[in-house]
């Protein structure tokens, strides 16, 4: 371990499902933090990160939070869906982004054996408020349906996600997720991004 992994901070990631925190899990991290002085960070993600840990500390606060429903980010879990608030909450909204990133949850999450490292995101518009299109896995919706990226990424060498599909329904769209994640399974020996395998020959779609 490197003299900067040594000084690292402990911390939890709490994986924030359809981007919606449960009242319970708010009420006890928020407790949980008075009492043992932690910051909480939303990262990026749309996640919750529990800063500065103690280690004689982690094993009773993972305890508190499960016991409310909280699921901790971990080896082999399937991303949560980053989202904006979409149909019902916003003017532009086409698309309720609640309830797509549960079926996608619900689908894709019981997986264990999940590679890192990638990310999804679904914008329920044009607009990509969830900056669909510079995400590994990113979806938009559109008044005709989904539209689907694959590759994005931000970093020193930001790109677009290619787009893999224009204006499919929910069903195509979770077939074509599915055979990607598992492009990405069969092609990551340990973590990967998308944008290092879409120009693979056998990437089983072209840009549209």
């Amino acid at each position: 371990m490197s003299k900067s992994e040594q000084m690292l901070k402990k911390s939890l990631t709490l994986l924030i499902r359809e981007g919606l925190v449960p009242s319970a899990v708010l009420k006890t991290l928020g407790e949980l933090a008075e009492q043992y002085a932690l910051q909480i960070y939303l990262s990026t993600a749309q996640n919750l990160r529990i800063l500065d840990v103690k280690a004689e500390d982690e094993e009773a606060i993972k305890k508190a939070l499960l016991e409310v429903g909280a699921e901790f980010k971990g080896p082999g879990k399937f991303p949560s869906a980053r989202v904006c608030v979409g149909l019902g909450y916003c003017t532009l909204g086409i698309t309720d982004t609640f309830a797509l990133s549960k079926i996608i949850s619900e689908k894709f999450g019981a997986r264990t054996d999940v590679k890192p490292k990638f990310k999804i995101a679904i914008s329920g518009c044009p607009a990509c408020c969830a900056n669909s299109m510079n995400t590994d896995i990113g979806i938009k919706a559109t008044k005709v349906g989904y539209d689907l990226y694959v590759g994005g990424k931000g970093g020193t060498s930001p790109r677009s996600g290619k787009r893999i599909a224009k204006g499919v329904g929910e069903a195509q769209l979770l077939e074509i997720i599915e055979k990607v994640v598992d492009f990405h399974e069969s092609n990551t020996v340990k973590k990967q991004r998308f944008a290092k395998l879409i120009d693979l020959p056998d990437f089983p779609y072209p840009a549209v």
